[in-house]
């Protein structure tokens, strides 16, 4: 059995992403998971503080988990499992989610803000380092089913059936409709012979899905704009991996977008 994975500090924003993560599990008739990643306070760490003293905060953390994950249990009548490590959260969660069969990663995603876009958060910083999904919460949504996806994308862009598949398999179990939204600069750029319109119709075999596009120079706003005039549930990205220069130079699409929405994004990396 498979589970969902969340990452909870219990900041307001991690809190809400636990609760989406609780409705979503509750559909999804699957097991939740909460973790947290244990960092001692700056002041404690500058004083040195003794293993005892060490022991004591992280057993203070395990007792907040314990109370959240028998409330989220009989609240949402889920199993909710719980774990508190004293670990670099960025390197450990890969093997994290292989041990609990997770196969995304749920974060709360902080409002939108000028330092965000330049600096990125935590979240983005995750869609950017590794090669798995990540689902953000944003700081006010709340989870009332997820009917209708929007999945925007490159079509000039080669993405392998094995990616799609993950869309594929989300849309089926969520019984949601998939809008592959995507934006062109010039009119007649793209073709019907192109590879990623085949990729798509094979990928999203057996999910109903629709094509929708517009012509804009700003990729960015042509999204947040189609978010805000439909009833989407949920924004659907496939990042590029960048190597180290080009990441220096390029501003990935999915990380702004991660940087504050006011939809859930779950962003699936091209492998």
């Amino acid at each position: 059995m498979y589970s969902i994975l969340v990452a909870t500090n219990f900041s307001k924003t991690s809190d809400n992403a636990v609760l989406y993560s609780a409705s979503l599990a509750q559909l999804l008739n699957t097991k939740l998971v909460l973790f947290n990643a244990f960092k001692l306070p700056i002041h404690a760490s500058n004083a040195r503080i003794s293993a005892t003293s060490m022991d004591a905060l992280i057993e203070s953390t395990k007792e907040k988990l314990r109370k959240q994950a028998l409330k989220l249990s009989n609240k949402f009548k889920i199993k909710v499992e719980y774990q508190c490590s004293y670990l670099d959260f960025e390197l450990e969660i890969d093997s994290i989610l292989k041990s609990y069969n997770s196969k995304f990663l749920v974060m709360g995603m902080s409002a939108k803000s000028l330092e965000q876009n330049l600096l990125g958060n935590p979240t983005t910083t995750l869609i950017s380092m590794k090669n798995f999904p990540v689902l953000a919460i944003p700081v006010n949504a709340k989870f009332s089913g997820i009917r209708k996806i929007l999945f925007a994308c490159d079509i000039m862009q080669d993405i392998p059936l094995r990616t799609l598949a993950k869309l594929k398999r989300a849309a089926i179990q969520l019984k949601s409709e998939v809008t592959v939204f995507y934006v062109e600069k010039k009119i007649n750029e793209l073709k019907s012979e192109n590879k990623g319109f085949e990729n798509i119709e094979k990928g999203l075999e057996n999910v109903t899905y629709f094509y929708k596009k517009v012509n804009s120079d700003t990729v960015i706003k042509a999204i947040e704009k189609e978010i805000e005039k439909s009833s989407f549930d949920l924004l659907v990205m496939m990042p590029k991996k960048y190597g180290f220069w080009e990441s220096i130079v390029h501003r990935s699409k999915t990380r702004v977008m991660a940087s504050g929405i006011n939809i859930p994004l779950l962003s699936i990396p091209i492998d």
